[in-house]
């Protein structure tokens, strides 16, 4: 009995406050968080990259965690499903956590965000690139292609079609998929168009408003990329495909960001990453080209 007592009482507080689906300290845990884990403001934010360290995991539902996109201390609730993708050893937390002290003395946080996002960096390379890293490199690069783009709070970017027109192009993390959000409540037959010369090799679907209160949106759906260089390709593909639709309708906005782009380069932070990477490649099939076939 008094073992038992003991064993109850010697409980860690980590999670105390959400009984019976974890027993570990999330202390120095390299966690993947999504919308629903934020408390304050929804995610999305242009500096953000879903990655976060755990800086005092004692309580689930209220968890302090450096943002290594933003280096931002947020406060999340981490009681729900969660991804865990890495650990970092004591000495690494106590730097990040004189950090975070110096950043907020001296009302400067360069070096917090510069040190949060190579330790990010770290991890996605240490980690490498499979299913439950795949919506953080996403994330990463589409970040990239916003900042060339359209720079400015969020994570999306802005395209006016016309007089009472805007579409915003979003990206699903989890799908690989674009998603145009618009204000209209009919089909739009000259975007669409436009949307399937700008992706001819992703599959497009409308949702049609279900309420009144509801627009129509697009999707543009990618194959989910199996390895860091075919999450490069898609993202290539976004990229040519949104300078389609921003050359075609509003030709003034492009034409003076491309000296920019020109002068300064694509941002791509995923080209610098050294992931491993699979040494058998595969070629894909078309089969338009394999000619007809010679079984009789």
């Amino acid at each position: 009995m008094e073992a038992t007592t003991s064993a109850v009482h010697g409980r860690p507080e980590a999670l105390a406050d959400v009984p019976g689906i974890c027993e570990l300290p999330l202390t120095r845990a390299v966690v993947q968080y999504r919308d629903v884990h934020e408390m304050d403001t929804p995610g999305g934010r242009i500096e953000d990259i879903g990655l976060a360290l755990v800086v005092e995991g004692r309580y689930a539902a209220s968890a302090e965690a450096l943002e290594l996109g933003s280096g931002r201390v947020k406060v999340l609730d981490l009681s729900t499903e969660l991804v865990v993708l890495d650990w970092v050893y004591e000495p690494t937390l106590e730097h990040v956590a004189s950090l975070i002290t110096a950043a907020a003395a001296t009302d400067d946080p360069v070096e917090l965000r510069r040190y949060a996002f190579r330790l990010g960096l770290c991890v996605l390379e240490r980690v490498g690139f499979g299913p439950l890293t795949r919506p953080t490199f996403l994330r990463i690069g589409f970040r990239d292609i916003c900042r060339d783009f359209d720079l400015h709070e969020g994570t999306s970017i802005r395209i006016v079609l016309g007089p009472g027109r805007l579409t915003r192009a979003h990206l699903d993390y989890d799908a690989c998929a674009l998603t145009f959000r618009t204000a209209m409540s009919r089909p739009d037959a000259e975007f669409e168009r436009a949307l399937s010369e700008a992706f001819p090799g992703a599959e497009l679907r409308r949702f049609d408003p279900v309420w009144e209160t509801d627009s129509v949106e697009y999707q543009a759906r990618f194959g989910l990329p199996t390895s860091l260089a075919e999450a490069r390709r898609a993202l290539a593909a976004m990229r040519r495909g949104l300078a389609v639709l921003m050359a075609r309708f509003e030709p003034e906005r492009f034409r003076a960001l491309e000296p920019l782009l020109e002068t300064f380069g694509e941002r791509e932070t995923l080209a610098a990453l050294r992931v491993h990477e699979p040494m058998q490649q595969s070629v894909r099939l078309d089969p338009a080209a394999l000619g007809p076939s010679t079984v009789h």
